[in-house]
């Protein structure tokens, strides 16, 4: 287990004794953002986090707004990017916790982090990141991103479902959010999953080894599927950065179109869309709506994800199995 911890640590460039293993990153963005919280009750009460933050970031935060907190929502712009100068004017002496996620779970969007983590400590703050959709997909260092406390989901970079790490730099304020024994630095009691822990060791490592090589792939097929589709597709629309991005997501909006009316479409296709249904209806994904996108594009809007065993015969055949599918759907001829 310690080998493991080693690892991981090893991954995102911090000490192995600063790691701690949880069973999920949802847990560990529990731990960190309802720990630190629990270890400033005083003068500083203000939290931030981003308006575009994985529910396990963001419904912490609403609870602790429930319970007499500020809670600081920054916005961000039409690619899904904090706005800085928000940032800038949020931070301020009583605010205890920052939390902003490293690369969005739909666009793959990146974050300025160390920027908003300079902000932070200026003004005595601790910086969250949410590394989870980041970590084995993309350069995670904890020393460069100058954060306090970072979040990694094993199954995200091929361990197992059901483990995860909190990193927690030396000199951080933190309690348990549980009670129990004394495992994990006191921090998370319960006995370890050493199996799970053993294979996100091992998945750490071997993200690390061929991490420039799978990013540079992965960025590659991602841009020859995007444009194959642009090429025959008019009106295709990119949502996200474009170059500020993850290599293996691309979040793309089909005219003409709802994001689910395409996948039913192309049963060939496993991809999520930019709405949700609820009681039969349809409803916009709260990240876009974050970056004010019409609703027009939000609904035609479709996550298309690559990993470390997609090929280049994969990208072809999704490329042609959308095309024809939206062509079907609105009557165009090819």
């Amino acid at each position: 287990m310690e080998t493991a911890r080693a690892d991981v640590a090893a991954l995102i460039n911090g000490r192995p004794e600063d790691m701690v293993f949880c069973g999920s990153a949802t847990e560990a963005n529990n731990l960190a953002i309802f720990g630190v919280a629990r270890a400033l009750r005083g003068d500083r009460r203000h939290l931030v986090t981003s308006a575009v933050e994985h529910p396990s970031v963001m419904q912490p935060m609403r609870w602790l707004k429930a319970e007499g907190w500020q809670l600081t929502v920054l916005p961000v712009d039409g690619t899904g990017r904090v706005r800085m100068e928000a940032a800038a004017q949020a931070i301020r002496r009583e605010t205890a916790l920052i939390s902003v996620m490293l690369a969005n779970n739909e666009t793959g969007t990146m974050q300025p982090v160390s920027e908003i983590a300079a902000l932070a400590h200026a003004h005595g703050a601790f910086m969250h990141v949410d590394a989870a959709q980041g970590a084995g997909k993309t350069s995670v260092d904890v020393q460069e991103l100058d954060a306090d406390l970072v979040t990694l989901a094993g199954h995200k970079f091929y361990a197992p479902k059901g483990v995860g790490a909190l990193y927690v730099r030396e000199g951080t304020p933190i309690l348990p959010i549980m009670a129990g024994a004394g495992h994990e630095r006191c921090l998370r009691p319960g006995t370890e999953n050493v199996p799970y822990i053993v294979a996100l060791g091992t998945a750490a490592q071997l993200a690390q080894e061929g991490l420039a090589v799978e990013a540079a792939r992965l960025r590659s097929l991602r841009d020859a599927l995007q444009e194959r589709l642009v090429i025959a597709i008019p009106g295709l629309l990119l949502n996200g950065h474009p170059a500020e991005r993850l290599p293996n997501t691309l979040n793309l909006s089909f005219p003409g179109v709802a994001g689910w009316q395409l996948l039913a479409a192309a049963p060939e296709i496993a991809a999520s869309t930019g709405s949700a249904c609820h009681a039969g209806g349809h409803t916009v994904s709260d990240i876009l709506a974050a970056m004010s996108m019409p609703r027009e594009q939000a609904f035609g809007a479709l996550r298309l994800s690559l990993g470390r065993f997609t090929s280049e015969a994969e990208i072809d055949e999704a490329a042609s199995v959308l095309i024809a599918a939206w062509r079907r759907l609105t009557g165009t001829v090819g």
